[in-house]
Protein backbone atom coordinates (compact mmCIF):
# COMPACT_ATOMS: atom_id res chain seq x y z
CA UNK A 1 0.00 0.00 0.00
CA UNK A 2 2.84 2.45 0.54
CA UNK A 3 3.19 2.32 -3.71
CA UNK A 4 -0.44 3.44 -3.87
CA UNK A 5 -1.76 5.51 -0.42
CA UNK A 6 -5.36 5.58 -0.18
CA UNK A 7 -6.52 9.26 -1.31
CA UNK A 8 -9.62 9.27 1.29
CA UNK A 9 -10.50 7.51 3.96
CA UNK A 10 -14.18 7.42 4.49
CA UNK A 11 -14.95 6.46 8.41
CA UNK A 12 -17.89 5.98 10.39
CA UNK A 13 -17.98 5.43 14.24
CA UNK A 14 -19.57 3.35 16.73
CA UNK A 15 -21.24 4.09 19.56
CA UNK A 16 -18.01 2.04 21.42
CA UNK A 17 -15.42 4.29 19.32
CA UNK A 18 -14.88 1.64 17.25
CA UNK A 19 -13.82 3.34 13.25
CA UNK A 20 -13.55 0.08 10.30
CA UNK A 21 -15.02 -2.58 12.70
CA UNK A 22 -11.75 -1.95 14.86
CA UNK A 23 -13.15 -2.49 18.24
CA UNK A 24 -11.86 -1.77 21.21
CA UNK A 25 -8.36 -3.07 22.05
CA UNK A 26 -7.65 -3.35 18.17
CA UNK A 27 -3.43 -2.49 18.43
CA UNK A 28 -2.99 0.66 16.39
CA UNK A 29 -0.33 -1.27 14.13
CA UNK A 30 -2.91 -3.65 12.90
CA UNK A 31 -3.14 -4.26 9.11
CA UNK A 32 -6.02 -5.77 7.33
CA UNK A 33 -7.61 -8.67 9.78
CA UNK A 34 -10.58 -10.70 10.47
CA UNK A 35 -12.49 -8.77 13.48
CA UNK A 36 -14.87 -10.80 16.26
CA UNK A 37 -17.67 -7.91 16.23
CA UNK A 38 -18.58 -6.85 20.04
CA UNK A 39 -22.13 -7.46 21.31
CA UNK A 40 -23.09 -3.56 21.37
CA UNK A 41 -21.60 -3.35 17.45
CA UNK A 42 -24.26 -6.70 16.56
CA UNK A 43 -26.70 -5.27 18.22
CA UNK A 44 -26.28 -1.82 16.54
CA UNK A 45 -26.17 -3.61 12.79
CA UNK A 46 -29.40 -5.78 13.75
CA UNK A 47 -31.29 -3.19 12.46
CA UNK A 48 -30.23 -4.07 8.86
CA UNK A 49 -31.53 -7.61 9.51
CA UNK A 50 -34.83 -9.32 10.15
CA UNK A 51 -33.37 -10.89 13.27
CA UNK A 52 -30.62 -10.22 15.15
CA UNK A 53 -28.99 -14.35 14.76
CA UNK A 54 -28.89 -12.86 10.93
CA UNK A 55 -26.27 -10.37 12.01
CA UNK A 56 -22.68 -11.04 10.99
CA UNK A 57 -20.46 -11.75 14.49
CA UNK A 58 -17.17 -11.25 12.55
CA UNK A 59 -15.85 -8.72 9.77
CA UNK A 60 -12.88 -8.37 7.39
CA UNK A 61 -11.68 -4.84 8.00
CA UNK A 62 -8.75 -2.91 7.08
CA UNK A 63 -6.75 -2.53 10.06
CA UNK A 64 -6.14 1.43 12.30
CA UNK A 65 -2.43 1.51 10.47
CA UNK A 66 -3.79 1.01 6.91
CA UNK A 67 -6.45 4.05 8.07
CA UNK A 68 -3.70 6.15 9.22
CA UNK A 69 -1.54 5.42 6.19
CA UNK A 70 -4.41 7.29 4.20
CA UNK A 71 -3.94 10.90 2.86
CA UNK A 72 -6.79 12.60 4.32
CA UNK A 73 -9.67 10.74 6.34
CA UNK A 74 -13.24 12.18 6.74
CA UNK A 75 -15.46 10.65 10.07
CA UNK A 76 -19.17 10.82 10.15
CA UNK A 77 -21.00 11.05 13.26
CA UNK A 78 -24.77 11.55 13.77
CA UNK A 79 -27.11 10.58 16.95
CA UNK A 80 -26.31 11.60 20.69
CA UNK A 81 -25.20 7.55 20.67
CA UNK A 82 -22.01 9.11 19.47
CA UNK A 83 -21.47 11.36 21.75
CA UNK A 84 -19.35 10.04 24.40
CA UNK A 85 -17.46 8.09 20.99
CA UNK A 86 -16.90 11.62 19.38
CA UNK A 87 -15.38 13.26 22.55
CA UNK A 88 -12.96 10.82 23.02
CA UNK A 89 -12.01 10.96 19.72
CA UNK A 90 -11.42 14.63 19.74
CA UNK A 91 -10.49 15.43 23.70
CA UNK A 92 -9.46 12.36 25.37
CA UNK A 93 -6.61 9.94 25.45
CA UNK A 94 -5.24 8.23 22.48
CA UNK A 95 -6.25 5.22 23.73
CA UNK A 96 -6.51 1.18 22.03
CA UNK A 97 -9.50 1.57 24.27
CA UNK A 98 -11.04 3.76 21.88
CA UNK A 99 -9.48 3.22 18.38
CA UNK A 100 -10.75 6.40 16.72
CA UNK A 101 -8.87 8.30 19.34
CA UNK A 102 -5.69 7.09 17.02
CA UNK A 103 -7.15 9.99 14.61
CA UNK A 104 -5.53 12.63 17.07
CA UNK A 105 -2.38 11.31 15.37
CA UNK A 106 -3.68 12.05 11.50
CA UNK A 107 -2.18 15.66 10.13
CA UNK A 108 -5.88 15.51 7.83
CA UNK A 109 -9.07 14.17 9.73
CA UNK A 110 -12.39 16.14 9.31
CA UNK A 111 -15.67 15.54 11.28
CA UNK A 112 -18.52 15.86 9.94
CA UNK A 113 -21.46 15.54 12.72
CA UNK A 114 -24.64 16.58 14.12
CA UNK A 115 -25.25 18.69 17.20
CA UNK A 116 -26.06 15.47 19.36
CA UNK A 117 -22.83 13.88 18.10
CA UNK A 118 -21.25 16.99 19.11
CA UNK A 119 -23.04 17.82 22.31
CA UNK A 120 -20.28 16.25 24.90
CA UNK A 121 -17.45 18.98 23.01
CA UNK A 122 -16.71 22.02 25.23
CA UNK A 123 -17.29 25.19 23.03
Amino acid sequence: MADHPVDLQILGIGRNGHIGFNEPGTPFDSQTHLVELDKSTIEANARFFDKIEDVPTQAISMGIKNILDAKSILLFAYGESKAEAIAGTVSGPVTENLPASSLQNHPDVTIIADAEALSLLEK
